[in-house]
């Protein structure tokens, strides 16, 4: 196992490129021909029309026709002298999609940062928020390197794990608001909590709210009986990670869920188990507490983030390790660190079975019902994808995660609206990002196909589809990627990942009969 990660990382560091191997730009101005735009905002889509850019600002949106008349070319915007021209007619153009559950890959998994950053990008995911990493000056490193375009990278923003880096044990109030300011005298955007005693928390959170930084909080079994979602949220908490705490502020017939008496929360078997069972124990939906919590957290402007994706497995678990693009996009090293395990965090495939499955379609029901209702009372879903666990791989994930709101009970244009405008507003940003509008950064996402008619088209694999002459064949997939005005090709960033996966097989001696398993 070592041996293998130690392999993958040398090999993956080797292969980090300069952006402009896979990139052009930006141009002093770039115009965008012809694309029928989904804004996020929510609006149908519009089209065709021209979008101008100078260097890594949206200064034109100009409506240039209509489907099927020919265009006045003398009423298009006109090209510059030096400037750049993208033919996209008939393409499909959205703002870039925001990440907002990262990691920047790990040493566990054997994934280096150009890997992670490529499949990203290659997805239309210009904007991430890195909620626990390998430390905040390393992160920060990163994103200053994003932000000077000297590597190929999305947009990062970071929030510190709490405590992380600490010389001394957190252990009172005031040391916890000395730990805020710390963090946010190094650069960080805000802070990644698991839960603490309600007086750590209290503090923290306070101590982060007043310097007007953001928080994201997994509500974990240690802390979550005495602080759940909504004691986080009346201190301030500005979103919630996954749906742990939830199903805990709403219990009405309890106040800790209904563990097995040999339960051992080190056995991840146990852990994730269990928390299968979590969302039955809670209120019934639209019943008055029910009812309650949600038009609380609502009117406080608390923003879910439900990466339901990262637990897909426990309710299908061939389905995830199935995934076709496992085989060629993941990693020897990724794949050693999905497989069952009671070291590796996420594997927790020690005796899963039909019984566990379907106490979490349950799961997914109950929670997606909360979700879909959520979001139709005014609340904040995001989008993000938690990937490198549980057999979830960067970028394709994240699409998976679109597909699992869309079953939620999303209108596509709420899908996009979630991982485009939800997420910059929950940044604090959406008057940078988010939407296609004058003045804002151009953050683009475009491919040949209506994502709106079938999420799969933004798969970097793209979606089956039969012809009219009876044959069988892959369409979609991302175009280009376009941040800060720059254009990147997609396809040749998947074609850069699956060549070094290629390498790494062949040095380990890995023969292709099944996705990641060696013969």
């Amino acid at each position: 196992m070592k041996k293998i990660i130690l392999l993958s990382l040398l090999i993956v560091s080797a292969s980090v490129c300069s952006q402009e191997s896979f990139s052009e730009g930006p141009f002093s101005q770039l115009i965008i021909r012809g694309v029928t735009l989904i804004n996020g905002n929510g609006a149908p889509p519009r089209g065709p029309i021209d979008i101008v850019v100078e260097n890594n600002k949206i200064v034109d949106i100009q409506v240039v026709g209509y489907p099927g008349v020919e265009i006045d070319q003398s009423k298009r915007p006109q090209l510059k002298a030096g400037g750049k021209e993208l033919d996209c007619t008939g393409m499909y153009l959205l703002p870039g999609f925001v990440d907002m559950h990262a990691h920047i890959g790990g040493n566990s998994q054997g994934a280096d940062y150009d890997y992670v950053f490529k499949l990203w990008m290659a997805h239309g995911i210009t904007t991430i928020r890195e909620v626990g990493g390998r430390g905040l000056d390393w992160s920060n490193d990163l994103r200053k390197k994003s932000d000077a375009h000297s590597i190929l990278a999305p947009r990062i923003f970071t929030h510190t794990v709490f405590g992380q880096a600490s010389d001394k044990p957190i252990s009172t109030p005031e040391r916890a608001r000395e730990w805020v300011r710390k963090n946010a005298a190094k650069g960080a955007d805000g802070i990644k909590f698991f839960g603490a005693p309600p007086e750590i928390m209290a503090a923290a959170l306070a101590e982060n709210k007043k310097l007007g930084l953001r928080s994201a909080c997994h509500h974990a079994q240690m802390d979550v009986a005495r602080w759940n979602v909504l004691h986080s949220a009346r201190a301030g908490l500005t979103s919630m990670e996954h749906w742990y705490g939830l199903p805990e502020a709403l219990f009405e017939d309890r106040t800790v869920q209904d563990y097995p008496l040999d339960y051992n929360y080190q056995n991840e078997q146990h852990r994730f188990e269990e928390a299968g069972k979590l969302w039955v124990q809670a209120a019934k939906p639209y019943s008055d507490h029910w009812n309650k919590v949600m038009d609380e957290l609502i009117a406080l402007d608390f923003t879910i983030d439900p990466t339901l994706n990262i637990y897909e497995a426990s309710r299908d678990l061939h389905r995830a390790r199935r995934a076709e693009w496992h085989e060629e996009y993941t990693l020897p090293s990724l794949w050693e660190f999905y497989k069952p395990s009671k070291i590796s965090h996420g594997s927790y495939w020690h005796d899963w079975g039909t019984e566990q499955e379907v106490a979490w379609r349950k799961n997914y029901q109950l929670w997606m019902t909360f979700l879909n209702e959520y979001k139709n009372r005014g609340g904040r879903v995001t989008t993000g994808s938690d990937s490198g666990f549980i057999y979830q791989l960067y970028g394709f994930a994240y699409v998976r995660e679109l597909e699992l709101l869309r079953e939620a009970g999303f209108h596509p244009l709420e899908v996009i609206r979630s991982a485009t405008l939800n997420g910059a507003e929950a940044l604090g940003v959406s008057d940078k990002i988010g939407t296609v509008a004058i003045g804002k950064l151009a953050d683009f996402v475009v491919v040949d196909q209506n994502p709106l008619k079938n999420l799969k088209v933004l798969y970097g694999t793209g979606a089956v589809r039969l012809t009219e002459d009876n044959e069988v064949v892959r369409v979609g997939g991302v175009t280009y990627t376009i941040k800060d005005g720059i254009i990147y090709d997609a396809k040749q960033l998947l074609q850069d990942v699956k060549n070094t996966v290629a390498q790494q097989k062949q040095k380990q001696g890995y023969k292709i009969v099944q996705p990641g398993i060696k013969q």
